[in-house]
């Protein structure tokens, strides 16, 4: 199961660089807000397609166009990560370790992005804000020739794997035949997978924002330099790294107990709306940086009860289709990415860190209402 977080790790790297590396840049080069709203918001055009990092610095040198078009196909190599991910756990992993197995995987994300933000700073300083882009650009290509050699579609593809352990999984797993054709019409006429797709658009829009901008937030606001940035923004991503596993574990322990599915993935999902809109709106009363971090941290943290529910809920309603299923929301949530990243440089330049937030707190407010009128846990589509 390692291999499974290595994925979610490379993934995240590029954009988590970029929020750090974004500070120097667009002081060289005499971006304004909007710009760099643009810019952050590009690597989810090609994101969105799908559902060269090394290029970046070559990019941004020969100008704008280059940059935004580099990004943009960035966005396309990992825009299938997400997808083919839960597609393969639901080969992978028992119905009843499914909180916990997705949590466990996206820590791997959360993880790089402790890792990026901890030493992006560090590189930039020594070397420059190229060396990000060459640095993690490099890991990529270690972790391809660790993926090709030992990942493996299912269990049965697997040659490592003991006749025992397959049998325990493909007796557990739900998602045993190949996908021949998708019933693209039952699927979009059920309202949980609508559910879905607008739950997966708000909760996105408040988490790339903090993704994409934090650290220009802590430079900006609470006058740290870049290194502080980029090691204070580590903290929200390691509270969600213990967080995400947290609820994974409890979300696994109430079903275990005879909690509906239903209700399990609705209490874990209204936690992931609401704790990150409850500490959004402390932001503008904290009188210290410190507690600023921590409101940070905590927004994080809450967020991070996601994995346990709407992340979870494609393969609760659809096994079979599960990969389908989050490319459709997922593709919603890299549209927040789209448009909420380069929203916030726009009102940044007309507005305030304020006006910011109380956007993403109208749409938390938003998905949890949608959420709890029409999520279910049970088995929609066969």
């Amino acid at each position: 199961m390692p291999i499974f977080s290595w994925e979610l790790k490379a993934d995240i790297f590029p954009q988590v660089n970029m929020s750090i590396a974004i500070l120097p840049m667009s002081s060289e080069f005499h971006w304004s807000p909007t710009t760099v709203g643009l810019i952050q918001s590009s690597f989810f055009w090609g994101y969105l397609l799908t559902q060269l990092q090394s290029l970046t610095p070559i990019a941004a040198k020969l100008g704008l166009p280059f940059l935004l078009v580099v990004r943009a196909f960035m966005g396309i190599g990992e825009g299938v990560a997400m997808p083919a991910m839960n597609n393969i756990l639901s080969k992978w992993v028992p119905v009843a370790e499914r909180s916990r197995s997705l949590a466990l995987v996206y820590s791997g994300m959360y993880l790089g992005s402790v890792t990026g933000l901890a030493f992006s700073p560090m590189l930039i300083h020594k070397f420059g804000w190229p060396s990000v882009f060459y640095s993690f650009g490099s890991l990529g290509t270690i972790w391809f020739a660790l993926w090709v050699t030992k990942a493996h579609s299912s269990p049965l593809d697997d040659p490592e794997l003991l006749p025992e352990e397959k049998k325990l999984i493909l007796g557990n797993s739900v998602s045993k035949e190949p996908v021949k054709s998708i019933p693209w019409k039952l699927i979009l006429s059920k309202a949980p997978v609508w559910a879905l797709i607008v739950s997966h658009f708000c909760h996105n829009w408040g988490t790339f924002i903090l993704l994409t901008w934090m650290p220009t937030y802590y430079h900006q606001v609470l006058k740290f330099n870049l290194t502080e940035s980029g090691l204070f923004a580590v903290f929200p991503w390691l509270t969600m790294a213990f967080s995400a596993n947290l609820g994974g574990w409890i979300a696994d322990t109430l079903v275990s107990k005879g909690v509906s599915v239903t209700n399990v993935r609705k209490i874990m999902q209204t936690i992931g709306f609401l704790g990150p809109a409850f500490f959004l709106t402390q932001l503008s009363h904290v009188n210290s940086p410190a507690m600023a971090v921590l409101c940070m941290a905590c927004s994080q943290g809450t967020d991070a009860f996601s994995q346990s529910g709407l992340y979870s809920n494609h393969q609760d309603i659809a096994p079979r289709y599960s990969g389908v299923l989050l490319g459709l929301s997922n593709t919603a949530g890299v549209l927040a990415g789209v448009f909420g990243t380069a929203a916030t440089g726009y009102i940044l330049q007309h507005g305030s860190w304020d006006d910011v937030f109380k956007v993403s707190v109208g749409l938390y407010l938003v998905g949890t209402v949608v959420w709890n009128l029409f999520s279910t846990g049970e088995k929609i589509v066969d």
